[in-house]
């Protein structure tokens, strides 16, 4: 009897580990059939604005309460999604919605440093919370977090889930989605930037209020250098491309109303016709309008009357 002392000890450690885990699995079966349905994902329907344009399609107008433009997994550039991956899941393609190396490795870090300074959220899971539930810090939200991620991950490809996320993450200024953003950063569509801007936005998804270019630049630089390194670290662009991007200076718009193309009248003037027509759809359906206004006539024409 005395040789087997340990005997107790190491049942009573295994039942410590194990009760939990069982817990949480029962907890699973009887959470997970009571999770939302996935048709906001699967028939994904955004408000888009309104938008006008002249006869080049140059943008002179946009009325609508969320930013908006959606795109195409195909039509964002491979560099996007790489600056995307490496800011916020470098391992999105590996694992099943949860992390769970990310989960220990922050984890670690958090315990290192004495606080938490580093997440494990995957874009999977960023995508379920965005969908489907508040932002709140409690642990229940965080357990219909992971299993509704789980969910996605067995509905949706890795592919729709990452279209998902660049058409409708928030990044300030009212844009949601990375084309939007870019548009109201910089004034430009997704396949007209450079590293250097996408690593901009792609550092925006953490904390956009903080890492906003137009309200805080120099924090808007240091989360642009941090991506550019991972980018570096994890093999999608070489030194000289991290140093002439994070060298490079940004022309940031200071407002999303300064438009390529200045016509705010006749703009101003298609809404209300198409309001007639539309009324509130006017704002949320995407509606293009493209005007018989020439960029460069009206450009013309603006500097004349100021002068």
């Amino acid at each position: 009897m005395t040789s087997r002392w340990w005997f107790y000890p190491v049942i009573a450690g295994l039942a410590l580990i194990i009760t939990p885990l069982l817990l949480l699995m029962f907890a699973a079966m009887v959470v997970y059939p009571t999770l939302p349905s996935l048709e906001a994902l699967t028939d994904y329907r955004p408000k888009i604005p309104l938008r006008v344009y002249s006869v080049e399609g140059v943008l002179i107008g946009e009325f609508g309460e969320e930013r908006r433009a959606l795109v195409k997994i195909e039509e964002v550039p491979d560099l996007m999604k790489k600056a995307v991956l490496a800011a916020e899941d470098d391992r999105f393609y590996e694992h099943g919605g949860v992390d769970y190396m990310g989960v220990l490795r922050a984890t670690y870090n958090n315990f290192t440093s004495g606080g938490v300074k580093q997440g494990a959220s995957t874009i999977t899971m960023q995508v379920a919370r965005n969908f489907f539930l508040t932002k709140e810090k409690k642990l229940s939200r965080k357990f219909n977090e992971v299993l509704l991620a789980i969910k996605i991950e067995h509905n949706l490809s890795k592919d729709e889930i990452l279209q998902l996320y660049i058409n409708h993450i928030y990044l300030g200024q009212r844009a949601y989605g990375f084309a939007a953003a870019a548009q109201g950063y910089f004034g430009k569509s997704l396949d007209q930037l450079g590293v250097a801007e996408f690593a901009m936005l792609a550092g925006l998804p953490k904390a956009p209020s903080i890492y906003n270019p137009v309200v805080n630049p120099k924090r808007a630089k240091l989360r642009q250098a941090y991506v550019l390194r991972r980018m570096h670290e994890l093999g999608f662009i070489d030194i000289p491309q991290q140093e002439a991007a994070l060298h490079q200076p940004l022309t940031v718009k200071r407002s999303y109303q300064e438009f390529s193309g200045k016509a705010d009248y006749l703009a101003e003037m298609v809404r209300q016709e198409v309001f007639k027509r539309y009324q509130d759809d006017t704002y949320t359906q995407g509606i293009k309008v493209y005007t018989t206004i020439r960029q460069q006539d009206q450009a013309t024409a603006y500097e004349a009357l100021r002068k």
